[in-house]
Parts: C-alpha cells; structure tokens; sequence
C-alpha cells in the first residue's frame, strides 16, 4: 500500500468526498496517495435509489471501505430465484455489543505522538471520531504498565532490589508523555469509549523470579498487587480516564514474553476472589473484573474461575484470545454462565500475512465467528507501529502490524484496520446482535443499533463470485461479492 501524506485540507477533502462516494484502493479510504498529484475522483453521473447502503472490501484491495453506487430495492422473492438467502430477523436476539477496536499500546501512543500535532489529530479523528467522517472505533484495551509492544518493558512500581509493600513509589508519570495524552484527544471526541487494561507482568519485586519475563506472583504480594490494581484506576482516573474494566493478567499460560507472568486458574481465582474482588468493593471502585484473557484452547480456565462462588460475585465474565483453540469454545462458557458476559480482546495480524488471507481468517472467527458466540466486542492487536513494526521489547513481538504504519508523519492503513472497520464505522454501542442465517460460503453476522438500523456483515469464502439474496421481512434484495470480498450493508 502506499504512503499517504496527511493534511488537514486533504483529509477534510476527501473524508467528504469518500463519505458522499465511497473510495477504491487509489482514494482516501484506501491508502493512496492524498497530496497533489493523487487520482482524479470521477463522480458517478447518477446516484442510484437504494434501500440498502453497502460498503465493500475486496480481497485484491481494488475496493477499501468503499460505499458502493448500487441500487439494492427491497422486493418480494420471484419464485424463480433460487439463489443463497440470508434471512435477517430482528425478532431474535442475543447480546448487546459494547464494540469493536484495538489496543493502544505504549508503543502505538508513542508513535502516534511522534507524528506531529495536525497530523496526529487528523489520525486520531479519522480512527475515533462517531459521525461519518471517522471509522468510529468504540472500545481500545490498554496495557497496564508495559507489553511488548513498548519500547522497554516497566511497571508502575519498579525498585530495583527493593520492595515496596505500601506502593509508595507507584506512579504512571511515564505515561503522561505519550499514553495520556493521546487517551485525552480519543475521549474528546468519544467520552463514553470503553477502556480495559491489563498488565504483562506485576513488579519484578512481586514475582518468583525476580524479572518482568516469565516467574510468577509471590503469595505474600496478593494483597498488595491487589492494591496496585486499585492504585491504577484511581491514578488514571484522576488524569481523567475511566478505566471500565480489568483483566487481572494477559496470557496467563504464556510465561514467555517480555513482559510476561505466569498465573495458573488456581491462583487467578484465589487472587480474584480473596483479594482483588474485596479491594474494589472497599475501594468503591465499579470497574468491571474479566478473567481468563488468554487463547480459545483452555475454556475451562474461565470456567474454574466462575464455579468459585466466592470469585464469581466479583467477576463480569472472561476474555479470549484465538493464537490456538477454535473461536466455538466461547459457546460452552456462555452456557455455563450465562449471566457472564464474553469479550474477544486480542488477536495480531503480523507482517508476514497476506491482506485477502488476513481478511478472510479474521472476518470469519473474529467479526463473525467472536460475535456469533456472544463476544461482546472484538478487539486487534494492535492500532499502530512503525515501519519496523515497533516499538518493541527486546524479545517481544518483531512481526506485529499495526491498524496504521506510522512513518514520521505519514500513515498507511493495513488489513486489521478494514478488518475492525467493517463493524466500527456501522455497529454502535449498544446495538443487539440479531439473527441471520448462517452460511460455510458466506459467514455473516447482523446486529440492530439503537436507532432501529440494521447491519450485516456478509464475507464471501466460497472461492468464486457469488450473487445472494439478503432477506428482511419476507422480502428480498441481491447482491454480488467477488471471492474474498467483505460487504457491511446497513438499512
């Protein structure tokens, strides 16, 4: 993909000009070039009547977000159509949708501040702003100290050989260089955006082996990890940002990362249940606890967790990741808890994918198949990086793409961005996923938003063009997707 020189009159341009006539691979949507000497738009001569507005991804990336000139009518069904239907009904309904988006990493904030202050705002409205300008990205997960997607690996109370049981040396000063900030332009552009944070590794002070790469947490510290959790929601709200859920540790089987720690079911509940659960309460602190927050393999981590009645009054639900397992292991949790909520918050796309294989693998388990097993959001890893996909810790991941390559200041949207995209921009807050038929050629998934619009989804894997019929209320319109196509259709 090429570079895309940002300005705030090119983006002002072309965000109306894309928002009135969608954008191939060559205009704003896409990652063409939008300084002088870009494509000429051409306008269509005529603006079909439609029922049914559709935006399209093709697996070629000659169509990025594109908001198609078709005239989808709504029409009873000729007996002689014999094509494929996916019937929506909104009278069947499942969970509400709290989003979809990324995580800001320390390293995506860094990147994203190092571009400049019109340059990073016209990036920053582009990924978050709600109207139709923006891609409306509703929910971003936080790292907690850092991940390995920041340039060192830190916690927010790091002594050395020391300890410090009452967190008198706790601070998140280090991230009011560049987290803080760029936290404070997304929420005043979207106040009510979830946040969820969770930490690689608790102080190296804390754990079994006296490093923030692999070990585990002492005992003994329990009570005061607890209480550095506590610490952080309060600091970060006190810097003006509600954090609206934890989870208590990212990958908890993967001892291997830098940062990294290791926290068996066993311990996570005792630590949920014994300590972490009872400091929110006297703290009086309402942000939610998410458990798990690991791959699809090991359902039954969550599942531990939620049979200690003790841990279960604390706990809002558990978190998947899909590195290994199948994306229908979050059916069976459901079923056991279903007055647990689901959350799908990590999955990288990495440099040595393809965009059409990305988009297809994605599309399918994550926007489909997360939200089709009652996930409430679905989240990426991670929003930006730059052209070496860093920062990074040493050891950490070299392979991860950003949503945005940031280049000084200038920008490319790579495939997770259109991934999240295709259900940001049309799916609020709040919407209901609702019923439409499932297909092994056509995954698909819809959802009714609060002002009563209706959104589906629809990806084509069946390895050639196919025309289908979308119906709604006994009747019908018919549309066509190249292989490896991805359509949002909204009415």
């Amino acid at each position: 993909m090429k570079t895309i020189k940002n300005s705030a009159f090119s983006i002002m341009f072309l965000s109306l000009t894309c928002s009135m006539l969608g954008c191939s691979k060559d205009k704003a949507a896409g990652g063409g070039n939008t300084g002088g000497g870009g494509t000429v738009v051409t306008p269509p001569t005529t603006v079909l009547k439609t029922d049914v507005n559709m935006w399209l991804t093709n697996a070629d990336e000659s169509q990025l977000l594109a908001k198609q000139n078709v005239s989808l009518l709504f029409a009873p069904q000729a007996s002689t159509n014999t094509l494929t239907t996916i019937n929506v009904d909104t009278t069947t309904t499942y969970q509400t949708i709290d989003g979809f988006g990324f995580a800001l990493t320390g390293g995506s904030a860094t990147v994203i501040n190092e571009m400049g202050e019109t340059q990073s705002n016209a990036l920053i409205k582009e990924l978050f702003a709600t109207d139709t300008t923006g891609i409306g990205i509703s929910y971003i997960r936080l790292t907690l100290g850092a991940s390995d997607m920041s340039a060192s690996a830190y916690t927010y109370d790091d002594v050395g050989s020391s300890t410090d049981v009452n967190l008198q040396q706790f601070s998140i000063s280090m991230e009011q260089t560049d987290l803080i900030p760029v936290l404070k332009k997304i929420l005043a552009l979207d106040p009510k955006i979830k946040i969820l944070a969770c930490p690689w590794s608790a102080p190296a002070w804390m754990k079994s082996t006296g490093n923030l790469s692999g070990g585990s947490l002492l005992p003994q510290y329990y009570g005061v990890y607890a209480n550095y959790f506590v610490k952080y929601i309060q600091a970060m709200s006190a810097a003006g940002v509600t954090i609206d859920a934890i989870t208590p540790q990212n990958e908890p089987l993967n001892a291997y990362n830098n940062p990294a720690m290791l926290e068996q079911d066993t311990a996570e509940d005792i630590f949920v249940a014994k300590y972490l659960g009872p400091a929110f309460q006297a703290a009086g602190i309402q942000t939610k606890i998410i458990v798990y927050d690991h791959n699809c393999d090991h359902p039954e981590y969550p599942i531990y967790i939620l049979n200690d009645p003790t841990a279960n009054q604390y706990v809002d639900g558990s978190a998947f990741h899909l590195y290994a397992g199948d994306i229908s292991a979050l059916t069976p949790v459901h079923n056991a808890f279903p007055n647990k909520n689901i959350y799908f918050t990590e999955q990288a796309t990495f440099s040595t994918g393809s965009f059409s294989g990305d988009l297809n693998w994605h599309v399918t388990n994550l926007i489909v198949g997360a939200t089709r097993n009652w996930s409430r959001n679905v989240l990426e890893w991670n929003l930006a990086s730059d052209p070496n996909y860093g920062p990074h810790t040493t050891g950490g991941c070299s392979t991860c793409q950003g949503a945005v390559t940031i280049n000084n200041s200038n920008f490319t949207r790579n495939v997770s961005y259109y991934i999240i995209a295709h259900a940001s921009k049309f799916v609020k807050p709040g919407a209901i996923r609702i019923a439409s038929d499932a297909s092994t050629t056509l995954p698909n998934v819809a959802f009714k938003n609060t002002d009563g619009s209706k959104v589906l989804i629809v990806l084509n894997s069946s390895g050639s063009t196919q025309a289908f019929n979308i119906e709604f209320n006994s009747k019908i319109v018919t549309s066509t997707l190249n292989n490896g196509a991805v359509a949002t259709y909204v009415w």
